[in-house]
């Protein structure tokens, strides 16, 4: 069974910093995008930062460009999103989710996302 499970989340103060996990099981990491999406109370869900498989090629949202880095370890099974220069605006659940894009295939934010982790909460005090 697929699955995904995000940590890491927290509350930290503006300009902080937080690394948040996504630990994967039940599939090949090799051959799936992995997505980080937040969605803030009263607001839509936002792409937020994507990583392809094989060769993990990125993508950011504007808003977060130079401030967050996605990475992985496929032989850990897990992604991370590290934030920093964080802002009251990033407060939000943040969630990690998988897409099958095979291994040569481009992670792309608004792209069907097929698999969903719980979330974990980041809240950023101004």
């Amino acid at each position: 069974q697929l699955q995904l499970v995000e940590s890491g989340g927290g509350l930290v103060q503006s300009g902080g910093s937080l690394r948040l996990s996504c630990t994967t099981s039940g599939f090949v990491m090799d051959y799936y995008g992995i997505g980080w999406f937040r969605q803030a109370p009263g607001k839509e869900r936002e792409g937020v930062s994507c990583i392809s498989g094989r060769d993990g090629r990125t993508v950011y949202a504007d808003s977060v460009k130079g401030r967050f880095t996605i990475s992985r370890d496929n032989a850990k099974n897990t992604v991370y999103l590290q934030m920093n220069s964080l802002k009251p605006e990033d407060t939000a659940v943040y969630y990690c989710a998988a897409r099958r894009i095979g291994l040569f295939g481009t992670c792309v934010l608004s792209g069907s996302f097929n698999y969903w982790g719980r979330g974990t909460q980041v809240t950023v005090s101004s």
